[in-house]
């Protein structure tokens, strides 16, 4: 990968980058926050940094020490970047969480990060913050975000600090100035606690050099007049990043919701975002659902485009080195695959451009028809789904990384937009698979075939990137970091061109009582192919057998005319399960390429879908944990 044409900011001291971004990009918009009528007011640059400045003044004056901690309990908005610069230049530790956040982890996150300062959102969540304050003793200030709010006597507002601060360096205080001069790269720049699967929350912290070296390895281009759309909670590492790289390239960033995002692509018609797996899974559903309510010639023309697609996406994706290589295909292999290639891409190459032009342009037009790229991270992404979208010409640059790794350790770039990978590995980025049995160096290891590619282990990284542990756990940080390597628990592949294919993960892994290790993931993307299920889990841990615990759709039973008013009345239904079963063993069998052992042998329907906050985390990914608590009996039945 090349970076010959990153002309963004780029420094190690990031207080530094945002004081040159202001300089040189001045009165463009850094940040656009959408109004009441659905507009957007923009705020520059410059006054987002000079905010920022007036902020950390204010807080040096409440004692604010250099590598304070400062925790921020707030959802994405214009005020969480200026609290954030504000932090920053007092030389400050940002200790970021959301609002939907509990009171033990509150009580946990603001104590264990020794947080001196805690900047809250809004009234009710301060009012919850209050109640907890004699449980977290070294706090000596709260501050109220919301310009809109009424803060209680004792409490500080926002903006009342600003024009503080901002009274101060009308008198010649330059304090932050020199706070943030002294910031060294290895300084810590945040402190992001891990919502997890399991356990309780670590902190994980990343130095000033962890974050500048994404923005500085940054594998495709981003100019100031691009336009990003953010959705994804900001207090977690990868849209925090994003928001980083678009500050050092002059971007404009636009707040938005899933309840606005539909009206938002339109509007805004983005040029690049980060995303979930989940908002292209609902984007996918939703085409398919219009489709399927169309006319019977709409509908045909739609199938006949996306097969022309495929045929001629799929051909030039090979041609171009882009198609997923396992095994290492030998030139005689390769020779015969590109002459078939060549020539079905010539066969189908005219019905696709019209067809291209009449019907997959409008289904662009979903995603606003301006988008050069996507990176979609946080999870996996479904194989259709990734398919579906980069055939109709939706680039999707699914990515990979941990909060421990600040976050991105690999991506698919357009030119390595290889389909069932997560691209090549950043640059600085050291990759080794290690035989989780072993513990032997499976790739690179120049005494297997291809070094290791293609060979299947645990995914151990080293790089710029790599945080400096957990905060006050040395213990957790040595079980995960020796040498520098640091174990992400995950399993992978590195393929034969050169890409990072996921397979599973170690910690997921489920042992049978005959001792074979079954990796879930993998059979629960494919369930989830089946638009009868809209969530589950595979379970089986010590079982003879795996089962599988459901969230029934209730969209796809209303389509076949089943009448349920929630997913509990299709939980609770005989004829439900019988037809959930069904699909299951479809689904998952040895003619869709599963082995014996891991075919599903019983299935139990839940009550309710699993949401973010209580069965998921923010990043959408199963708390496996809390699922086996809540629907133990439920399990316990699979195996009576």
């Amino acid at each position: 990968m090349s970076n010959s044409f990153h002309k963004g900011v780029i420094t190690s001291n990031l207080a530094e980058m945002y004081r040159l971004a202001a300089e040189r990009y001045g009165d463009r918009p850094a940040f656009a926050a959408r109004n009441k009528s659905g507009g957007f007011d923009p705020v520059s640059f410059r006054d987002l940094y000079s905010l920022g400045l007036c902020l950390g003044t204010a807080l040096i004056e409440r004692e604010l020490g250099a590598r304070g901690h400062v925790a921020m309990l707030s959802d994405n908005r214009v005020e969480w970047n200026v609290a954030d610069y504000g932090i920053l230049t007092a030389g400050g530790v940002v200790v970021p969480r959301g609002t939907d956040i509990t009171n033990r982890e509150i009580e946990y996150i603001v104590s264990h990060s020794d947080s001196e300062i805690v900047f809250v959102e809004n009234r009710r969540l301060l009012d919850r913050v209050i109640t907890l304050m004699p449980q977290m003793e070294k706090v000596r200030h709260l501050v109220l975000m919301d310009p809109n709010g009424q803060a209680p006597e004792g409490v500080s507002t926002m903006q009342d600090l600003i024009e503080r601060g901002r009274a101060l360096r009308e008198q010649g205080d330059r304090r932050v100035e020199a706070r943030m001069a002294e910031i060294e790269p290895e300084d810590l720049f945040t402190v992001i606690y891990t919502s997890g699967t399991t356990g309780t929350p670590k902190g994980v912290m990343l130095t000033h050099a962890n974050m500048a070296s994404q923005v500085r390895n940054l594998p495709f281009p981003l100019m100031p007049e691009d336009r990003l759309l953010s959705i994804l909670p900001v207090w977690h590492s990868y849209e925090r990043i994003f928001q980083m790289i678009a500050i050092s390239n002059g971007c404009c960033t636009h707040f938005t919701s899933l309840r606005s995002l539909g009206d938002d692509l339109k509007n805004v018609k983005p040029t690049m975002m980060a995303s979930a797996p989940r908002l292209w899974e609902n984007l996918y559903l939703r085409i398919l659902k219009n489709v399927s309510a169309s006319s019977g010639i709409r509908r045909g023309l739609f199938h006949l485009a996306y097969f022309c697609s495929r045929m001629v996406k799929g051909s030039l994706f090979f041609l171009q080195g882009k198609r997923i290589d396992l095994t290492g295909r030998n030139v005689l292999q390769s020779a015969c695959l590109a002459v078939y290639h060549g020539a079905r891409a010539i066969l189908f190459v005219l019905p696709y451009l019209v067809l291209n032009a009449v019907v997959l342009k409008k289904l662009r037009q979903v995603v606003g028809g301006c988008f050069r790229g996507t990176v979609s991270g946080g999870g996996a992404l479904q194989p259709h789904v990734d398919e579906f979208f980069n055939y109709i010409g939706v680039p999707v640059q699914e990515g990979y990384g941990l909060t421990e790794t600040a976050p991105v350790i690999a991506v698919r770039t357009i030119p390595k937009l290889v389909i069932g990978t997560v691209g090549p590995l950043f640059d600085e980025t050291e990759l080794r698979i290690v035989d989780l049995n072993t513990g032997d160096i499976l790739y690179p290891n120049a005494s297997n075939r291809g070094e290791g590619r293609g060979l299947k282990g645990e995914i151990h990284v080293k790089g710029p990137q790599v945080m400096k542990g957990y905060f006050k756990d040395p213990e957790a940080t040595g079980r995960v970091l020796k040498d520098g390597w640091f174990n992400t628990g995950d399993i992978g592949i590195f393929t034969y061109n050169n890409c990072l294919k996921l397979v599973g993960r170690s910690k997921d892994t489920i042992v049978l009582l005959n001792g074979e290790n079954i990796e879930p993931i993998p059979i629960e993307a494919k369930l989830c192919e089946s638009p009868l299920i809209d969530q589950c889990m595979v379970v089986g841990q010590d079982q003879k057998q795996l089962g599988v615990l459901v969230v029934p759709s209730l969209a796809g039973f209303q389509e076949l005319g089943k009448s349920a008013d929630s997913v509990a009345d299709l939980s609770g239904d005989s004829e439900t399960r019988e037809r959930i079963a069904v699909e299951v063993k479809r689904l998952v069998s040895k003619e869709t390429g599963f082995k014996v052992f891991e075919q599903i042998q019983g299935v139990a329907l839940v009550p309710k879908a699993f949401e973010v906050g209580d069965e998921m985390t923010n990043t959408f990914k199963i708390k496996r944990h809390v699922v086996d608590e809540k629907y133990g009996d439920l399990i316990d039945g699979l195996y009576s």
